[in-house]
């Protein structure tokens, strides 16, 4: 039996956020919402942090829809991803494209409401949105491309709250980018095998699994270091330090259940277990500016 009008449309809505991963935004609000809070050392405004989030959900949901797009032919092939909306025939180009076309007008009419800084970095943000799902075509080092476009997400906070662009705003940003880079990678091993037979780079398709995994530790490790740089060039104290320790316990985590010879755990890896970070850092980063 056909659903009624109304109720199509609610269940095109639910079939559109699992489409871009609506979830999974909870990697990026909360570096978001860190470099919102510590230029200085409080909370932002309700106007800010409103149009911050429209911002965000702009820009990230239309950066996920346009890659269901682009990938579109690619997923179909990939027997891990041909059961995605637009290969299982769910959800049409057209659809995912209105949706990204709404979210780009989102960011936009964010950035106008916030700053002239924000305004004249649009370009930037909406070629590297766009961009990077193109990069699996000609260069492994997409994950990185994949980071620099979410480096946007801490970054343009700053930039909303303050008006310009800070020394410690660009440390968060290489940050969250090298920790999206690094487990982006774990999760490109599930492709490797894939990727190599139909012309797709990656850093598991082209340098091996093995390798790609030492490189993704490697992100990690450095995504760690430049966090204590930036606890420092913040001027926070004790608990958010510990907050990084705890961090840095999880990456490890992550990095344990992994191996070339065994990527079972690989998605937990590469996504459960980041879904704790973020918020788990930003806890830490909240009751230290309180306490």
């Amino acid at each position: 039996m056909d659903l009624p009008i109304n109720l199509k449309y609610f269940e095109k809505i639910r079939l559109i956020g699992e489409a871009v991963m609506f979830r999974h935004s909870i990697f990026s609000l909360p570096f978001a919402y860190i470099a919102a809070i510590a230029p200085f050392r409080r909370l932002p405004s309700f106007y800010d942090f409103f149009w911050i989030n429209v911002a965000m959900f702009g820009a990230r949901n239309a950066a996920n829809a346009l890659n269901r797009v682009i990938d579109a032919e690619i997923d179909k092939k990939n027997p891990r991803t041909r059961d995605r909306h637009i290969p299982a025939g769910t959800l049409s180009k057209k659809e995912l494209l209105a949706f990204a076309a709404v979210c780009l007008s989102l960011l936009v009419l964010a950035a106008f409401m916030l700053n002239s800084l924000c305004v004249r970095l649009l370009p930037v943000a909406g070629f590297l949105l766009i961009f990077y799902s193109y990069t699996k075509r000609f260069t492994w080092a997409c994950h990185l491309f994949l980071g620099l476009a979410s480096s946007a997400a801490p970054v343009g906070s700053w930039i909303a709250v303050t008006g310009n662009i800070q020394f410690p705003a660009v440390v968060l940003g290489a940050v969250y980018g090298l920790w999206v880079a690094g487990f982006d990678i774990i999760y490109g091993t599930l492709d490797a095998d894939f990727d190599r037979r139909n012309g797709v780079h990656s850093i598991p398709a082209d340098f091996g699994i093995e390798n790609a995994l030492k490189i993704s530790m490697g992100f990690h490790i450095a995504s760690i270091v430049l966090l204590l740089w930036f606890w420092q060039l913040v001027h926070f104290g004790p608990l958010f330090l510990t907050g990084i320790a705890v961090v840095a316990s999880l990456l490890y985590y992550e990095h344990s259940i992994v191996s070339p010879t065994n990527l079972t755990h690989a998605k937990v890896a590469s996504y459960n277990v980041n879904e704790v970070v973020g918020i788990t850092l930003l806890a830490f980063f909240l009751a230290d500016m309180l306490l």
